[in-house]
């Protein structure tokens, strides 16, 4: 079916509303859900919004969390979602952290005792749209095996940059460190459509095209050993730098609702105006002109571009869309 992205959010934040959220944490979710979706990162968007329920009606996640922001240097910026979603936590954080890196240059935001359950790319081009670089890094729960191994250890870990440009769009990617991201697989399944050969193996360890079995089985680093050293990296940055949950502790604190696992998220933010000085802009359009003469090449983001303009409509999941108004129907009746 077609929606609008007003409906989308209105749909989501109402779902939240009525499965024990408040107004502040349903709206900050419903705005990461709506923009997933809106850009086609259908993995993260509607598709996400019965997890969150899940994790609401179990009591794991305390849908009326209110953050708290402190600055243990002047360079790091520190946020507690005390058990609620990530997103509500992210927004006042990002905020916080774009005011210290304007006079640091370099500037960390920390979040911890969190449930991340959104796209990624979602912290870091708001922070490019401002004008800043940004990295940032999650892990999850054990979904993908370290390369030689044939047991999850991992999450997906994925990992988003964003570079600023000041008439383009920001360059923006958000990639897992898995050959696929598991809500991929998982729509795939749901398609009943068969996924690539190298994305995970069935439970008996066996190569498949099939994605229920590589959802019953494991995910594979992308990349051999170079992708799964960098998801490594993924855990020692989001979890042991930030002082939250690694993949595996993860798994073993959680109830296994269906809804996400309880962890941290690691961003560095990057002033270019203070690191490069003045005409740095004009500096990197010159490359990403001279990288866009190399061929057939492909910069990330342009997908991000519908942000700038919500009119219209986009495709869908009819399934979906239903299933989260009949939670929300559901509830209100009670």
């Amino acid at each position: 079916m077609d929606t609008t992205y007003h409906d989308m959010w209105s749909l989501t934040k109402n779902a939240l509303l009525s499965n024990g959220c408040d107004d502040r944490n349903s709206a900050a979710v419903a705005t990461t859900v709506a923009s997933a979706e809106w850009t086609g990162s259908r993995s993260h968007g509607l598709f996400r919004v019965p997890g969150y329920i899940k994790s609401l009606r179990s009591r794991k996640v305390d849908g009326h969390a209110s953050p708290e922001v402190t600055h243990p240097t002047p360079a790091i910026v520190s946020v507690d979602a005390n058990n609620g979603f990530a997103p509500l936590a992210l927004e006042e954080g990002v905020e916080a952290l774009t005011k210290v890196v304007s006079s640091t240059g370099v500037a960390a935001l920390i979040v911890r005792n969190s449930y991340h359950f959104a796209a990624l790319w979602h912290e870091t081009f708001s922070l490019a749209s401002r004008g800043y670089a940004a990295l940032a890094v999650v892990c999850s729960t054990p979904l993908v095996a370290p390369f030689g191994s044939k047991k999850a250890f991992f999450g997906t870990n994925p990992i988003s940059f964003a570079f600023p440009r000041k008439v383009e769009q920001p360059l923006v990617f958000d990639m897992a460190t898995s050959t696929m991201a598991h809500g991929d697989v998982q729509i795939a399944a749901r398609e009943g459509r068969q996924i690539p050969s190298d994305v995970g193996l069935s439970p008996s360890g066996s190569s498949t095209t099939d994605p229920n079995e590589v959802l019953d089985g494991i995910l594979l680093p992308f990349g051999g050993y170079k992708g799964s050293l960098i998801s490594l990296m993924v855990e020692l940055m989001a979890a042991g730098l930030a002082g939250d949950n690694f993949s595996y502790e993860a798994e073993l604190g959680d109830n296994g609702d269906g809804g996400p696992a309880r962890g941290g998220e690691f961003i560095v933010a990057f002033s270019p105006e203070i690191l490069a000085g003045p005409g740095w802009d004009e500096h990197c359009a010159a490359f990403f002109t001279e990288y866009a003469q190399q061929g057939d090449t492909y910069l990330p983001g342009e997908s991000k571009r519908r942000l700038a303009d919500l009119r219209g409509t986009v495709t869908v999941d009819n399934e979906i869309y239903r299933t989260i108004r009949n939670l929300t129907q559901i509830n209100n009746k009670k």
